[in-house]
């Protein structure tokens, strides 16, 4: 990967990690003589429009928290090629996945740092936000001093306001450290499945090697934990992470702060108290390396957004082109003024492994999901999405958050029998369409997600009628 030079007034000077929905850049602030961190959407996301909501409701929400135990939010600006990035307080000490592959963490300064980690996830739970992805390399560590350190929570892309949060909101989280019920799009995703990712923190941090058993699994009903933690970790800490990583979210402690306070007093005996971290240098080196295999976890680190679930996107190439438009198994009658261009779908992956085939389609379809007046459309045809969902259930994984939905329709098509959901929304782009349907001939789901240039279902049904599927 090329570095820019510059990114906006801010000139770059390393790459700092590459994640599935961005990339984030180390940049030089000559105005106030400081390193800020840049995170760019990537450019094979830039024509979702949801992604680029989640984005940028990242930026704002940092924003309007404003707090020391959450990555502050400098500014938002837009690259020539109309994707988004945030300018960020740069975490000088790295994350804990970086600490914890350089060796294991001391049992007294793990119990300190989960429950610092906990704190700051309070902090969200305070102002009725979910996290939803919490991970080693979202907790961050910034300088405060010569010999002093803050903890950071980051990433807060995937997290939603708790009114938003159920079962109507897209699957979000990385496995290992993704509760239970993300995985299920009817469940109701509240604060007890950050407390699930925190008791996953605190198995990384604190499980001895190998550990025995995964506490996802076990209850805490009766009988001693089935955790075995490292020797020098209190005993009763075992009973709280065994309660924290229950399967069924009512038998989790209800948040963060609940969580913190349980913590604290499984410590106690032995003086080990989570939640006022002691000032700390450097991470020490030279430690024996720690081993975790806890049974079946994957871990997957996300440096930016990170998701589990299908989106479409894709930078995309080829010339637009007028009248009808093919790529792949996919063609397009385009409206009188529109051009296309082929594309991928991000994350979506066919039996053989290669991208499944998109496109976009507007008066400009490079500038369309970056400029809300233009009107235009994401095509995508992908038969990993039939295997796992109907199109009623991928289109209520599809929400958006700050709309009023119309009833869903069905109309009949250029032989699909399409779901219609149509949203009217108060900022950003006036109306969104998002449809989905059954390919005639196998087993393939078809999406489009149309912002129209009115408000009638007659656009929608003329644009529906001219995409076609082999």
């Amino acid at each position: 990967m090329t570095a820019p030079l510059r990114i906006g007034p801010y000139a770059v000077e390393r790459l700092l990690g590459v994640g599935s929905f961005a990339t984030v850049w180390l940049g030089y602030d000559s105005v106030l003589d400081t390193r800020v961190a840049i995170k760019v959407l990537a450019e094979n996301w830039s024509h979702d429009l949801r992604v680029r909501e989640r984005f940028l409701d990242e930026a704002r929400l940092l924003r309007r928290l404003e707090h020391e135990r959450l990555i502050r939010v400098h500014t938002v600006g837009e690259l020539p090629d109309g994707r988004p990035y945030a300018v960020l307080a740069w975490a000088d000490r790295g994350s804990l996945r970086d600490r914890l592959a350089a060796g294991e963490i001391p049992a007294s300064t793990a119990l300190r740092l989960l429950g610092e980690i906990c704190a700051g996830v309070a902090v969200l739970h305070r102002h009725g936000v979910v996290h939803r992805d919490l991970t080693p390399g979202n907790i961050l560590f910034r300088s405060v001093g010569p010999d002093a350190e803050q903890v950071l929570i980051a990433d807060l892309g995937l997290a939603k306001a708790l009114a938003a949060a159920s079962g109507l909101t897209a699957r979000a989280g990385t496995p290992g450290y993704m509760a239970p019920e993300q995985d299920d799009p009817g469940a109701v995703v509240d604060t007890r499945a950050d407390v699930y990712g925190l008791g996953r923190l605190g198995i990384r941090l604190l499980a001895a090697d190998p550990p025995e058993a995964r506490p996802a699994s076990a209850e805490p009903s009766g009988g001693s934990p089935q955790l075995r933690l490292r020797d020098d970790v209190p005993a009763a800490v075992a009973a709280v992470l065994v309660r924290a990583t229950a399967h069924h979210p009512a038998h989790r402690y209800p948040d963060a702060s609940a969580l913190h306070d349980a913590l604290a007093r499984a410590g106690r005996a032995a003086g080990q108290v989570p939640g006022a971290i002691a000032p700390a240098g450097p991470p020490p080196t030279g430690r024996r390396r720690y081993r975790s295999r806890l049974a079946g976890v994957v871990v997957v680190t996300v440096v930016a957004v990170g998701g589990v679930g299908a989106e479409p996107g894709g930078a995309g190439s080829g010339l637009p082109v007028v009248g009808t438009y093919t790529t792949g198994s996919l063609s397009v009658e385009l409206p009188a003024g529109w051009s296309a261009t082929g594309t991928t779908w991000a994350g979506q992956f066919d039996a053989g492994g290669e991208p499944e085939p998109a496109l976009v389609m507007s008066p400009q379809p490079r500038r369309w999901a970056a400029d809300p007046r233009l009107p235009g459309a994401f095509v995508g045809l992908s038969a990993a999405t039939a295997a796992r969902t109907t199109p009623a259930g991928f289109l209520a994984e599809r929400t958006h958050g700050d709309c009023t939905p119309a009833p869903a329709r069905t109309t009949r098509q250029a032989g699909v029998e399409w779901t219609v959901v149509a949203y009217r929304c108060d900022q950003g782009r006036p109306r969104v369409v998002e449809s989905a349907g059954l390919h005639p001939g196998r087993a393939a789901l078809v999406y489009v997600q149309i912002t129209p240039p009115d408000d009638t279902t007659a656009f929608v049904d003329s644009l529906l009628a001219g995409v076609r599927v082999r």
